[in-house]
């Protein structure tokens, strides 16, 4: 068994993939999907499916690694941004050299911080730790273990 990818739903697919490519240095991958077709209704359960996007390969992992899947669907819902304490999915997490950085870095790029950064021992080691929102805001968690 072997993990595979996990998957956000976006509004505009492209900015959001920059997103995290400008932030956190992840890569496209090739090719981008535009999928449809009748198993594609079968498989959602929604009639006339259609999804563009691209996989995108995450820092710290070769080519067999897991990947951030980056999708758009040609109809979708709208709803509220996720919040932390709603079961289900709540975030993405990512290890930085720098939190504080990294955090200026997400907000120059039009994402946002939830709460404030911290700085608590966990044990005998000091976690730095944010939560954060993606452009289209999706939580991401941003931390540094010395």
């Amino acid at each position: 068994m072997k993990y595979v990818h996990t998957n956000i739903v976006a509004r505009d697919w492209r900015a959001l993939a920059q997103f995290y490519v400008d932030v956190f240095g992840c890569e496209v991958l090739k090719p981008e999907r535009g999928l449809k077709g009748e198993w594609l209704n079968q498989l959602t359960g929604l009639d006339n499916a259609h999804i563009l996007g691209a996989h995108l390969r995450l820092p710290g992992y070769g080519d067999g690694g897991p990947t951030l899947e980056v999708f758009q669907y040609g109809d979708e819902v709208q709803g509220d941004f996720p919040v932390i304490n709603k079961p289900g999915f709540a975030h993405i997490a990512f290890a930085v050299e720098d939190v504080y950085a990294c955090v200026e870095a997400i907000c120059a790029h039009g994402g946002g911080l939830l709460g404030e950064i911290v700085e608590t021992k966990v044990g005998e080691r000091l976690l730095t730790v944010a939560y954060t929102r993606d452009i289209e805001g999706n939580l991401v968690e941003v931390q540094r273990w010395e």
